[in-house]
């Protein structure tokens, strides 16, 4: 029998989608460029563990260049050597969380998301169960916690903030969970899945 969870998420996954960026609430800042976008690839990890279903996210070491201690998906840029965007979400994945590929059952995509920074990523959504202790990457990973699958599917925990970036407004989705502010394309990606997923 197929398990609820990944019924519902299968689901959502075949609903149609639209379109995902860092722009879709600014689109007045989007810059016209003649480079072509970065491909990159993330795993949305869902956790069946024994208190329910729960999303792994990473809190990025403090010190990082790009995007210091925010809240992402593992992941990363979608290297020559890798056979796939999913090959390497798989691999950053490993490398991040210590997550075992063989362990994780990717049941589909969300649509590619475009940031700012110029990558265009593509987000697989992957189970996991029974236990599993993550190692976080020493150097790049300064945390990796668990968030309940129904906060961030819930489309009335997400809200629409705002700050300054390059001298403009930029506004973006948020959806906070105890001492974890999950902003910026993390969560878009998240309120296009809590979008699909439904009451």
């Amino acid at each position: 029998m197929t398990d609820p969870v990944e019924a519902r998420l299968r689901n959502a996954l075949s609903r149609p989608a639209g379109p995902s960026s860092d722009f879709d609430l600014n689109p007045g800042i989007r810059a016209p460029s003649a480079k072509p976008l970065r491909p990159a690839a993330v795993l949305l990890p869902v956790w069946l563990g024994p208190e329910g279903a729960a999303l792994i996210l990473t809190k990025r070491a403090s010190h990082l260049k790009h995007h210091p201690g925010q809240i992402a998906f593992p992941g990363g840029k979608v290297d020559a050597s890798d056979a796939s965007p999913q090959a390497a979400a798989l691999r950053e994945a490993r490398e991040e969380i210590g997550l075992d590929p063989d362990r994780v059952r990717v049941i589909g995509t969300l649509p590619v998301h475009e940031t700012v920074t110029g990558f265009a990523m593509t987000p697989f959504v992957g189970l996991l169960s029974g236990d599993f202790k993550p190692v976080p990457e020493v150097g790049e990973v300064d945390e990796v916690f668990a968030v309940p699958l129904s906060h961030v599917t819930d489309p009335a925990r997400f809200s629409v903030q705002r700050r300054r970036w390059m001298g403009e407004w930029r506004q973006f989705y948020a959806v906070p969970y105890g001492p974890y502010y999950i902003w910026g394309a993390t969560a878009r990606i998240l309120r296009g899945l809590a979008d699909r997923v439904g009451p």
